[in-house]
Parts: C-alpha cells; structure tokens; sequence
C-alpha cells in the first residue's frame, strides 16, 4: 500500500470531516461540503485551498536566466523582479515534461513551482541540464502554499493581513508575517480574482485558521478546484498536458516566445492534434478517455477533461482532436452507455471571472 505525504493542514482537513482521497502521492481533502457549494463560494465570494503539495525549486547563480532560459520556454529576458510567468519545461521531442511558474526573486534568482507529481523529475530534469556553478534547491518540504480565490479575496486579503498591497496580474511582492517571509502573488487557477500565499510550513496553520475565520471564506477541496480551472479551460498536468503533446498541440502558442535555444524547441510546434474544448447539452459528462468520433463514426480524438460546469448549467470538456479533424463544429463522444452530442467552441467556457480586475475596482 502506497504511503500518502502528508502537508502542514492534513490534520486541519480531517478534524474538519473533508473527504480526504489520494493525489499526486498526497493525502488531499476532495471536499468539505459540496463540490457544487465551494464552485460557488468561489466564484462568488472567496475559496481557500490547500495547495502545499506543488513543488518550489530555488536557481541561483551567475548568469542563471541564461542557463535556465536553455531548458524552460519562458522568455527570461523580459521577466523582471517582482514578475511571474507560466511556461513549460519540455523533453527533446517537443512533449511537455511540466507546466510551471516561473518568479524572478532578483537578478538571476528564480523560484520555480512545479507540479507535486512531477518534483522528482523535474528536479532530475534540470539537475542535469543546468551547469554545475548553478545551484538548484529543492525547497518544497519547508515550503507551505495556500491559495486564496474568489472576488472578495482582495478585501479577505487586507483584512486579515492587515495592510493593502498593490498586485497586477502575475505580480508578486514579499510581505513580513509572524516574523517570517509571506510571498504574496497574484495568479490563480480558477478564473477569479485571487491570490497564493507562500510561506514557512510552521505558519501554515496560523494563516489558514486566520483566512477561514473571516465571514467571506470557506474551505475549498480539490473537487471544485477542478471544476472551477476546467470552466476557464485551464489545463491539468496527467489529463490534459503530457509528454506526448507539445504546447503548441495544447494551444499554448499565445505564451510569450523565448528567443533561447531551450530543449525542444525546434519540435515545439508539431501539431499532430489540437486540444479542442467542446460544450455538451445537459448534465451527463464525458470523462477522461472517452473517445471522440466524427459525424461518420470514425475515432478522431479523445477527451482528457470533462465535468458538468455549475456556472454554466452544461458539461464542458477538452479533448484531443487530429489536426486533420479538430476543424469541424460538431463531434460525438463515447461516453459510458450513451453517445453524446458535442460541439466546438472557444475559451474559456465561463467568460465572466474577476482574475484581471483592478484592485481598485475588488469588491
């Protein structure tokens, strides 16, 4: 029987009867309450999430945006201090290892967040890659990370920190808490205004108690974090990014283009499928693996995300689609006992989210 990693809240969740279940070799709560009731304390008034099991790396060292710049596709160059972006690291083939943030601390110091699922590989991947005068530093197990989302989370924010801070989108600051660094930024996964709080694991708790004992918040399990992210399209590492897809396949070719020669790159473009996302009439979903047909009942893709949208009233789903196919407007999908109607449309499904609101302008 595997052994579960346990994070600095495991306890907090499960005296708090969450429904805990097994999630990238964590214990992890699904949920609380309902997924339905934390997708809408979410999108209406503020979530909070545990999301300690993602990994942090620390590079550092003379001329690492240039080292580092040959193995991720970020374009380092024009990401300052203060400044995060998201991006890929990829094998030669071109396939997505793992999708990752990237935030320029200062000049050549970066903290890398990665997925909890890959932090072996990727630490191997870039151990390996990197040269020697680089340092990498795994800092995941001393590090907590709470995510807070939802379009009240500037005023939970302020309230509970006790002082106003000025972020844009994909902006980061550095704030003092209890006598410990709080990095403090601003970008989410769930299409809301929000923000991630990453700090010692020893206070992890505090700021957890602290954020839930404001009216506005409720404890939000991975199971309405999932639905939330699928609204606005936003890909999941395992289901909907893979080594075997390029960004380019995943529509990932509005991310800002790194002039560096960093592995995969030249294969980067291949497009051999599109990652297409479909609307489905009803509340039957289509669920990963499913297969998707054309109008002639020939196999052409194959969903890798699906669920009924709560803010929408319908399913939504993303699916792998030949190039030769993912053209067309209607599709069938092969769901358990029953054939459903698809149809083609554009991103994100919920178009309403608060995540680019000027702070000024937050509830």
């Amino acid at each position: 029987m595997e052994t579960l990693k346990v994070t600095p809240l495991t306890e907090w969740h499960k005296a708090h009867d969450a429904k805990m279940a097994p999630f990238a070799g964590y214990d992890m709560p699904i949920q609380y309450t309902k997924i339905l009731t934390e997708h809408e304390q979410t999108r209406t008034k503020a979530g909070v999430f545990d999301i300690c099991h993602m990994g942090e790396f620390l590079i550092s060292g003379e001329n690492a945006a240039q080292a580092l710049g040959k193995v991720v596709t970020h374009n380092l160059t024009t990401l300052m201090p203060g400044r995060c972006r998201y991006g890929f690291l990829l094998n030669p083939e071109g396939g997505i290892l793992d999708d990752l943030i990237i935030y320029c601390l200062e000049q050549d110091r970066y903290m890398l967040v990665v997925n909890a699922a890959r932090t072996a590989l990727d630490y191997d991947w870039l151990k390996k890659h990197l040269p020697e005068h680089i340092t990498l530093e795994d800092i995941s197990d001393q590090t907590a990370k709470i995510d807070l989302q939802g379009p009240r989370s500037y005023a939970v924010l302020t309230s509970v920190l006790g002082q106003n801070i000025e972020l844009k989108y994909f902006n980061f600051t550095t704030l003092s808490y209890e006598g410990e660094n709080l990095l403090v930024s601003r970008t989410g996964y769930t299409g809301e205004l929000g923000f991630e709080f990453y700090l010692p694991v020893s206070k992890a708790l505090g700021l957890w108690e602290a954020l839930i004992a404001h009216n506005d918040v409720e404890p939000v399990g991975l199971g309405a974090r999932d639905t939330l992210r699928l609204e606005m399209g936003l890909p999941l590492y395992g289901q909907d990014l893979d080594e075997h897809h390029t960004p380019s396949e995943a529509g990932m070719t509005w991310l800002p283009a790194s002039d560096a020669d960093y592995v995969g790159k030249s294969q980067s473009s291949t497009i051999r499928q599109r990652l297409v996302p479909l609307v489905i009439e009803g509340r039957r979903s289509a669920r990963h693996h499913d297969a998707v047909k054309d109008a002639s009942d020939n196999t052409v893709g194959v969903v890798t995300s699906g669920s009924f949208a709560p803010s929408l009233g319908h399913v939504v789903a993303l699916a792998y689609i030949n190039a030769d196919a993912a053209d067309q407007d209607a599709f069938f999908i092969e769901a358990s006992r029953t054939k459903l109607e698809a149809k083609k449309t554009e991103l994100p499904f919920y178009k309403k989210g608060t995540a680019r609101i000027k702070l000024e302008d937050a509830q």
